[in-house]
């Protein structure tokens, strides 16, 4: 008798995209409708430390956005792209604790429906697949922070899996790539404010190197 059961998908939003689950059949790129993407959670274990936590980002419905976010003018016509990833089912299980334990920072996993364009036509292309978000009640959701503050804050930062920069700067260039027509105006302006303080820095120590 054949298994019937439905294969086990996760969409990829964050450093999924850019360090993907073991264990892929299949990548299927697509973006989601109704959500944003926003630096609005803590990272005390990957990208800062619980003395000094990071920021990574989450989903979250534009209209619960829109309640606590009046600092934010970022667009909403803004999409966030990502890859759903099929996984083989002989490892289903593995991947399914890998991820949970990746993700225990806040993060409670829902099913949400992928859109994607198919002969020049937007539809939904995958039905209820599996994401890890972190909703505005976790412990570890901040939310709407000054996007000067923000940049800040992630230029500074490091924690276990390396400087929190590294992380903006790998998503940013991951989406580009998956996803070169697309805007989002939050992410490529904490992209732009993080290089401008790279560039200070290096000015900084360019300086001092000449004051010797």
């Amino acid at each position: 008798m054949s298994d019937k059961r439905r294969p086990y998908i996760v969409f990829g939003y964050g450093s999924l995209i850019f360090k993907p689950p073991p264990h892929v059949v299949k990548e299927s790129p697509g973006y989601l409708k109704g959500y944003v993407r926003r630096f609005a959670q803590k990272s005390h274990d990957h990208r800062g430390t619980p003395e000094n936590p990071g920021r990574v980002v989450t989903l979250i419905h534009t209209e619960d956005w829109d309640n606590f976010s009046g600092s934010d003018s970022f667009p909403h016509e803004d999409v966030v792209w990502g890859i759903a990833y099929t996984i083989d089912p002989a490892y289903e299980t593995e991947v399914r604790d890998y991820l949970d334990y990746r993700e225990k920072d806040g993060y409670t996993l829902e099913e949400i429906d992928i859109y994607g364009l198919v002969d020049g036509q937007e539809q939904i292309i995958l039905l209820k697949t599996s994401c890890y978000v972190g909703r505005p009640d976790n412990p570890s959701f901040l939310g709407s922070e000054p996007i000067d503050k923000l940049a800040e804050r992630i230029w500074h930062s490091v924690g276990p899996s390396g400087p929190n920069k590294e992380y903006l700067y790998k998503l940013t260039e991951s989406v580009r790539r998956l996803a070169p027509e697309s805007h989002d105006s939050h992410l490529f302006a904490l992209e732009t404010r993080c290089r401008e303080l790279d560039q200070k820095a290096r000015a900084g120590a360019f300086g001092s190197i000449h004051e010797l």
